[in-house]
């Protein structure tokens, strides 16, 4: 990739990519991200984090613009606070997919993601993180997560970025196969950890959709996006990018598709690529 032109846009996942295993961002990963945007160029995080989780990153790298977040069902302007553009599930949907997933999946459990003002994109200063909503017997994955405990009709009841599907009896991977056999592309389907979560959103909405929304806004080719990701919820981001970069620690499937493949995130993998042109 050495002959590759410099990028336009730069795009990175946070958790097993920007962000050491230690959820620490190195020094110099916040060097080579510093000189990206001295350079005009914007950086984008983008990440399965709802808008509530990307501050921890967007503030202590100093970061504006915008943030392509849930996946890519919310894209929020981390300077502002203001989601821009968001692609919503809405509550019959909500309900066809959790009857059918608790037949696919027995013994699922149901949390969802809701836009920081509730379904749009007005901002609303009193509720500036959203709503993480989570029904009784729903454990986190993350075990720092908190989560308001409502009943199950109140986590299908309204929008939502995104819904969160847990069993910890299983791995993301078996839950997914279930999921994409009953469900058959009437959502979109994917997974940042492999610890009994599956996570869905609108169909056909993906970190690849939510980026080329952001590219379009500041007039930038696909060919001039450079991606960095790891997981399964950055396979079509890595297959959109011009130049897609997947992480040593990175899925097999991922690592197979990527134009490139860098060091692992405890080796600063996203700073060795940036530093060849910044």
């Amino acid at each position: 990739m050495n002959g590759v032109r410099k990028p336009l846009l730069v795009a990175s996942d946070v958790d097993g990519t920007l962000i050491d295993p230690l959820d620490r961002i190195s020094d110099r990963t916040r060097r080579a991200v510093a000189a990206v945007r001295a350079d005009g160029v914007p950086f984008v995080l983008a990440t399965g984090r709802p808008p509530r989780w990307v501050h921890l990153i967007s503030d202590e790298l100093a970061l504006d613009g915008y943030a392509v977040t849930a996946n890519g069902a919310l894209v929020y302007d981390v300077g502002e606070r203001r989601v821009v553009r968001s692609w919503l599930l809405e509550p019959p949907l909500l309900g066809d997919v959790a009857s059918a997933l608790l037949k696919a999946i027995p013994g699922c459990a149901f949390a969802v993601e809701r836009a920081p003002d509730g379904a749009g994109p007005a901002f609303v200063p009193d509720q500036p993180y959203g709503a993480f909503l989570a029904e009784n017997g729903y454990t986190h994955a993350w075990p720092e997560s908190r989560s308001v405990e409502v009943s199950r009709a109140e986590v299908l009841g309204q929008s939502a970025i995104k819904l969160l599907v847990r069993h910890e009896g299983m791995t993301s991977e078996e839950m997914s196969v279930a999921a994409e056999a009953v469900l058959a592309g009437a959502v979109g389907i994917t997974f940042s950890t492999s610890a009994g979560l599956i996570e869905l959103a609108s169909p056909g909405i993906t970190k690849a959709t939510g980026l080329a929304w952001v590219a379009e806004q500041l007039g930038v080719a696909q060919a001039d996006v450079l991606a960095f990701g790891d997981m399964a919820n950055d396979l079509e981001m890595i297959k959109w990018a011009g130049c897609g970069v997947a992480m040593a620690n990175g899925l097999p499937e991922l690592v197979a598709l990527a134009d490139e493949v860098t060091a692992s995130n405890s080796e600063d993998g996203v700073a060795a690529v940036l530093e060849r042109w910044f």
